[in-house]
């Protein structure tokens, strides 16, 4: 039997796939920003501009 090792790949491929920013502290950017707690943890999503999407960690 083999075992697998779980690696990170950090590649300038997969960082095009991440859709949102890890921030510290998340805050509304326009008025189509809105927060939603999830799973214990803090996301804004927009309708507006998908590129203000956050969540807190």
């Amino acid at each position: 039997m083999v075992a697998f090792q779980h690696q990170t790949i950090n590649s300038p491929i997969l960082n095009l796939v991440r859709t949102m920013k890890v921030r510290s502290s998340v805050k509304k950017i326009c008025d189509g920003c809105s927060t939603v707690r999830r799973r214990g943890k803090l996301f804004v999503t927009c309708s507006k501009n998908k590129k203000h999407k956050q969540r807190q960690g």
